[in-house]
């Protein structure tokens, strides 16, 4: 470890720009919303995705990443406190984390106390109202923030014509990208990317996206991409056998649009449609990734910036019998997570280490030369950046609220679901708020049902899984850390 001039103490650095402590890298911050690892570069065979695809073979992919709480709120706060929910005591969708922790530093706010120049473009904390925004992270006023307009959702006539937020669930459009919110976002980041260059300090621009969350609305040509009849239906839409009620109450998030049936009872060729959907809007999400790549590139900025690409949480469509997110299951917790840092030891390599969102706080502080902070929940990833294959974390926490009646809760709920995922098993218990008693269980077994479709925690043959997977509960993550 070394010192810099200004007495800041740094960890490990691994960039070369670090070395003479001059100049410290920028950081491109990209976040997706609901996007599960349908990229090429997590090997789906359907994804168009060529750029997240390049970023991924000069950077590392994190095969197996989670959020720590499957709702875009909780978890994007989790991420940029570096703290976990139970200490931010954000679980929903309409609490602000200051109250709770009114004087923690969150992750720009830290760089922004070092001297980088911090902005937010697009949606980087919650979509709407005071959690969306908050001041002390950012160096000047984030930009289209909070978008709850129905022109920036929708193009077609019929949409436009609706009322309320929520109309049709998926439209394909003859428009161009700048149309809908996340094309006006993308020209606002290579807007800001050409005015951050021309400043003497570095920078931290986050970008948030907000496709491919509902309504599927994309450019037709991106649809173009895909033939409908070869994206595959749901393995199975059933729920998993044996699961308790509450780990598969729908949060009705699906059903709120006007194309939808309220019980949420889809026929197939809707459940074809929304498939495309959403593999159309993620590839219109990639095209707009690229632009900003591009952009980085083109003005001369690639050997300085570290870029780190991550989806909020996951996302169902139709598998296990849900939609959407707000559940403990995979694919509901697992997320895709890219990180690029110039001058790293093992570009494009892959690593099956079990990390969480709550880790990048710790990360970026690092490879950036900055101090990390004391108190954060998270560990460092940067020695997987040299060594992807090393020893890690013994298991990764997520955890899920739910209220005994009604499909949506309010704060910790009544029952919190509390699941880890190890390296073959999800265990997942449901605890009672007040009591703390468990009252159900939940394993699954990864290496003989990847779709966890079975609940074996009461089958005999697993009790020894099952203890063990207690014990690591119980315990904690301080408990599970590399």
């Amino acid at each position: 470890m070394t010192r810099l001039r200004t007495g800041i103490l740094i960890l490990g650095c691994m960039l070369p720009v670090c070395a003479g402590a001059e100049k410290r890298p920028n950081v491109l911050f990209i976040a997706i919303d609901d996007l599960r690892p349908v990229l090429g570069c997590y090997g789906d065979e359907i994804a168009i995705t060529p750029n997240i695809d390049r970023l991924a073979r000069r950077g590392t992919v994190f095969e197996r990443a989670y959020c720590q709480q499957a709702v875009c709120g909780p978890s994007r706060l989790s991420l940029m406190t570096g703290r976990r929910p139970d200490t931010t005591r954000v679980w929903d969708l309409n609490t602000h984390f200051r109250k709770a922790l009114p004087d923690a530093v969150t992750l720009p706010q830290h760089f922004k106390a070092q001297g980088y120049h911090c902005r937010s473009i697009g949606k980087i904390y919650h979509g709407g109202g005071a959690p969306s925004k908050d001041a002390p992270s950012w160096s000047e006023d984030p930009l289209h923030d909070i978008a709850r307009e129905a022109h920036q959702r929708y193009a077609t006539a019929r949409n436009l014509k609706g009322r309320g937020l929520k109309r049709g669930a998926s439209e394909a459009a003859d428009v161009p990208d700048g149309t809908y919110i996340d094309g006006i976002v993308c020209e606002a980041a290579l807007k800001a990317l050409r005015s951050l260059k021309k400043r003497d300090k570095p920078f931290f621009l986050a970008v948030g996206f907000r496709k491919p969350h509902l309504p599927f609305c994309a450019p037709r040509k991106y649809w173009d991409l895909y033939d409908r009849a070869k994206i595959p239906a749901p393995v199975s839409d059933a729920h998993p056998a044996g699961a308790p009620e509450v780990a598969v109450r729908s949060w009705k998030e699906l059903e709120g649009y006007t194309d939808i049936p309220k019980g949420g009872q889809l026929a197939p060729g809707k459940v074809a449609e929304l498939r495309h959907g959403y593999y159309a809007c993620v590839s219109y999400i990639d095209a707009l990734v690229g632009r900003l790549l591009e952009e980085v590139k083109g003005i001369g900025l690639k050997g300085e910036t570290v870029v780190c690409l991550w989806g909020d949480h996951g996302f169902h469509l139709g598998e296990q019998g849900l939609w959407a997110k707000a559940n403990n299951y995979e694919l509901s917790t697992r997320v895709p997570l890219i990180i690029s840092v110039p001058g790293q030891k093992k570009p494009g390599g892959k690593t099956e280490a079990l990390v969480e969102l709550v880790d990048l706080y710790p990360t970026l502080a690092e490879v950036c030369g900055l101090m990390v902070p004391k108190g954060l929940e998270g560990t460092s990833l940067r020695p997987l950046l040299d060594d992807p294959g090393r020893a890690w974390k013994k298991a990764a926490f997520s955890q899920y609220p739910r209220a005994y009646t009604g499909n949506r809760h309010r704060t910790h709920g009544d029952i919190m679901g509390y699941t880890i995922r190890t390296s073959a098993h999800r265990y997942v218990e449901w605890r009672d708020w007040k009591s703390g008693r468990v009252e159900a269980r939940e394993l699954y077994d990864h290496e003989s049902d990847p779709g966890e479709m079975r609940n074996v925690a009461a089958e005999e043959n697993y009790a020894g899984v099952l203890d063990r997977h207690q014990a690591i509960l119980k315990a904690g993550w301080k408990k599970s850390l590399p």
